[in-house]
């Protein structure tokens, strides 16, 4: 198995905009924000046949050692569907154990139930809900990502006001 040292983003269709500005924000010098973007790795074209893009999304979770998933209703709703892309990687993501950051696109910094793909929430995979803002997307894979393989936490997680004050949003 080759060295986890990416981070993956997950999302639906929809929220695509979402990824390209978190893009922009790593690009961006007076933005501390950084991820090793596993969606770089290995292309995958609108053209390939389902099982290459599986195969695909697969290769780039085994090089991956966190995810943030945008947080959005269509996230929840194709990330539970049990057809899209979408789905197949939520799959695969719980198969691996990988931690899970949830960025609320909707900027909550609470648990917003209807963010969270039913698969996560049935499996109470151990995951936290951040607003989607780059300083507590930073934080959160620099700490929760770190302590989450000796964690024996169960479903769905917050951090509390103190820390977004602390960081200064």
């Amino acid at each position: 198995m080759s060295y986890r040292n990416k981070t993956y983003i997950a999302f639906a269709s929809e929220d695509i905009k979402h990824y390209w500005l978190m893009k922009a924000w790593k690009q961006n010098e007076k933005i501390d924000f950084n991820f090793f973007n596993a969606h770089d790795l290995f292309e995958a074209r609108d053209s390939s046949s389902p099982e290459t893009i599986k195969r695909r999304l697969r290769e780039r979770l085994n090089n991956t050692k966190q995810v943030i998933f945008l947080g959005s209703e269509d996230g929840r709703r194709k990330g539970g569907d049990g057809d899209s892309f979408l789905a197949y990687e939520i799959e695969v993501i719980l198969e691996l154990d990988l931690p899970i950051v949830i960025a609320n696109l909707c900027q909550s910094r609470n648990i917003v139930m209807d963010n969270i793909p039913q698969p996560l929430i049935d499996q109470k995979h151990f995951n936290v809900s951040v607003s989607f803002q780059p300083k507590i997307i930073q934080y959160t894979l620099d700490n929760y990502v770190a302590g989450y393989a000796k964690s024996d936490l169960q479903g769905p997680h917050r951090y509390v006001g103190r820390i977004y004050d602390g960081l200064g949003i």
